[in-house]
């Protein structure tokens, strides 16, 4: 049983870990012929991501997917903890299949994910949850075959390393969208931002081989994807743990050469990004004019508590660059609203820095303790109610820009990567631009996957209306 150390995740050595092949024990193929499993998956891209690669190996070992998860032999929920929220969210759906597999007993249940490298949560498994089969935290996820076998025979498996030094190359992956994929360039992160658990639940920075990334982004293109975004905690601190002189500039430039139809890239942190970087994005035409850059506050005292290293004067600075440098830029953010000691003079600096970048998406939340960061220690919380009524305020000041925003693109021709057929309406489809924004449109001799120049037609706050052009 290996079970978290948050002291141990904070001192590991980044660059004291090795690259190693998944590899399916030919005794584990094929094991659960016949049985179902059912998959949740709470958070972001990098989860999701995850999902995708437990899902093949579940395959790989013989199971069905099952969308009702009352019937699945297997419930494994993949989960997030960055937010109190989706914590919550989990456990309470612990507690349902608590109340199943009372009714049977024969029921298989894991939890994965971020959630499963907490300390807390572990501890509270053992104590009140230990009818569970197995825990297997990020690193792990190559382990579930062996893990899974084990359970049926000795009862709940607990492998979630604080420390781990394997990189795992080669894990198969059971893509959820056949023209758009993810591809994982960088694990973990360094910046231990105050409020954030990232660096404890996915560990410190660990990037992979720019030969591993560009082999895998080859085969996808040769398997007929369209899109790739290139994922990381923090996307554009790529190299630093592994190259002296190769950075996420440069790998985005090599990406860019392979002739890919469209290129993202998600999180990026301000402090990492360079004026390299930005030459890169706008010098080819085929990485998305649509960057996501969390500002998560637009006071400075209040991103000095966070641990940010940048102020709201630097921010605006490389927004700037960026919208001078890229035509059409559309920018996204995160906003954290009720920091500890956050003032109501804090919060109207970061709705000056929202009417300032006018973003076309922003994803705001209400500050949570985390257990284990450093803002977890500051003694001055601010209320829930207060932060309830600056978070509604705020996303009423976000709303009117992405609406605003959208209502500039009416009667323009943007290209959309067509992804699916409306449910609603015959001969109407759904994509994104460029710029990643979701458009609902109409027209005729479409396939899915086709790339279509399609007129605006309506501006909604969220989405945009078109007919084929």
């Amino acid at each position: 049983m290996h079970k978290p150390d948050f002291k141990e995740a904070r001192t590991m050595d980044k660059r004291q870990y090795i690259t190693k092949k998944f590899s399916l024990n030919k005794k584990y193929q094929n094991y659960f012929q016949g049985k179902t499993y059912f998959l949740k998956t709470y958070g972001c891209q990098m989860n999701e991501h995850d999902s995708e690669n437990i899902e093949a190996i579940l395959k790989a070992l013989g199971f069905q997917k099952e969308d009702d998860y009352e019937k699945a032999d297997l419930i494994l929920l993949n989960t997030c903890s960055i937010r109190e929220n989706a914590h919550n969210k989990a456990f309470g759906m612990l507690g349902r299949c608590k109340h199943l597999k009372e009714k049977r007993p024969d029921l298989m249940v894991g939890l994965c994910g971020c959630m499963a490298q907490e300390e807390t949560v572990v501890a509270s498994i053992l104590e009140n949850f230990s009818w569970l089969n197995f825990v297997v935290g990020t690193h792990n996820f190559n382990e579930i075959p062996a893990l899974l076998v084990k359970s049926l025979e000795e009862g709940l498996q607990v492998e979630v390393y604080s420390r781990e030094k394997d990189l795992v190359e080669g894990m198969p992956t059971e893509r959820q969208n056949p023209f758009k994929a993810y591809v994982n360039i960088i694990y973990g992160c360094d910046k231990f931002c105050t409020y954030c658990i990232v660096p404890y639940t996915r560990g410190r920075q660990r990037s992979r081989k720019k030969e591993d990334i560009l082999e895998e982004i080859q085969k996808l293109l040769e398997d007929g994807y369209k899109e790739i975004t290139l994922l990381g905690q923090n996307v554009n601190a790529y190299g630093k743990d592994l190259y002296e002189n190769y950075s996420f500039g440069e790998l985005l430039e090599d990406v860019a050469q392979l002739n890919v139809p469209r290129i993202r890239f998600v999180t990026s942190h301000p402090w990492d990004f360079t004026d390299h970087m930005i030459e890169v994005i706008a010098t080819h035409q085929n990485i998305m004019p649509s960057i996501h850059l969390p500002v998560q506050s637009g006071s400075n005292r209040i991103l000095k508590l966070m641990g940010r290293r940048y102020t709201k004067e630097s921010y605006l600075e490389l927004v700037q660059k960026l919208k001078a440098k890229i035509p059409h830029l559309a920018l996204s953010t995160d906003i954290i609203v009720g920091f500890p000691t956050e003032t109501e003079e804090d919060f109207q600096e970061t709705m000056d820095i929202v009417e300032q970048c006018q973003y076309d998406n922003a994803f705001t939340f209400i500050y949570s303790i985390r257990h284990g960061t450093p803002a977890e220690k500051i003694k001055e919380q601010v209320p829930l109610e207060i932060k309830e009524e600056r978070l509604q305020r705020l996303n009423e000041k976000v709303n009117f820009y992405f609406l605003k925003n959208n209502q500039a693109l009416v009667g323009k021709t943007l290209k959309v990567l067509t992804e699916g057929k409306s449910l609603k309406q015959q001969d109407a489809y759904f994509g994104y631009t460029e710029t990643n924004k979701l458009v609902n449109f109409t027209g005729e001799n479409i396939q899915l996957g086709d790339f279509v120049d399609v007129e605006i037609t309506e501006a909604k706050t969220w989405s945009l209306d078109g007919q084929r052009k």
